[in-house]
């Protein structure tokens, strides 16, 4: 009898408020693929639902997770073992329709376990999505007691840390809210392509909410100039920008190019 072959993981992280649950939305809603349903943790994350790397009040807090040296986990980490990994697996294993190809997991915490996650998982894949600096720190702001401009700057070093991450991974997207709601279909296709699924309907309600944080506070210069990397300039203003992906596969990675 031939054997099953082994679901895989999609990872799903990005800050707090930038779109990773939207960006589930859509990975779930592809035929082979399924999240974690039925769970009592908020929005269903798998972090809250295991217990192989310790998850406090003290992780993954908006606005600080990113920039804590703590949470940085690499594959030099010592939870970089296959008992780290069997215990994720066992603790995941109830949430999970056991039958599809791709188990998307999504935390905004995967943002800085992407490398440790690889290492425990090889054949995983990970897709990171950014919103407009100057949104999510308006967004986030009723939770974090933190001044406008701190928030702005640790949007800037998440992604400059995700940045330095990216080279020691082998298939990873990159994902803006703004490109999402403005095509979702678009979007959707290049989920599909990248995880080599037949695509599948748009879920409803998706729309842009960018537009109810038009008074925020504006990014500095020198943060402007940082977020312009990605096409962000202020008064939540958005450029064109070509995007971003990485798989060992050229047809892959053309595929989603073409989407």
């Amino acid at each position: 009898m031939t054997p099953k072959i082994p679901p895989r993981y999609l990872f799903i992280g990005g800050l707090h408020r930038s779109g990773t649950s939207l960006v589930n939305r859509l990975a779930n809603a592809l035929p082979g693929a399924g999240g974690i349903t039925g769970s009592a943790a908020p929005e269903n994350e798998g972090v809250y639902l295991q217990g192989a790397i310790a998850h406090t009040a003290q992780s993954g807090r908006p606005m600080h997770f990113a920039t804590n040296p703590a949470e940085h986990l690499t594959e030099g980490h010592p939870l970089n073992s296959l008992e780290t990994k069997a215990r994720l697996e066992r603790d995941w294993a109830p949430w999970f329709d056991p039958d599809q190809r791709w188990r998307v997991e999504k935390s905004p915490v995967n943002l800085t376990r992407m490398r440790l996650m690889q290492q425990l998982f090889p054949m995983s894949q990970f897709i990171v999505v950014l919103r407009h600096p100057e949104a999510v720190a308006a967004s986030v702001a009723s939770w974090v007691d933190a001044p406008a401009q701190q928030l702005l700057d640790h949007w800037i070093a998440a992604q400059a840390q995700m940045l330095g991450d990216l080279p020691y991974l082998h298939a990873v997207m990159v994902l803006r809210y703004e490109d999402i709601v403005a095509d979702a279909p678009r979007s959707m296709r290049q989920i599909a392509r990248f995880l080599d699924l037949p695509e599948a309907a748009l879920p409803e309600g998706i729309a842009d909410g960018n537009q109810n944080y038009a008074g925020a506070a504006k990014m500095t210069a020198a943060q402007a100039n940082y977020a312009a990397r990605w096409g962000y300039e202020p008064g939540i203003n958005v450029a064109p920008w070509s995007g971003l992906v990485q798989h060992p596969l050229r047809s892959v990675r053309d595929a989603v190019s073409a989407a």
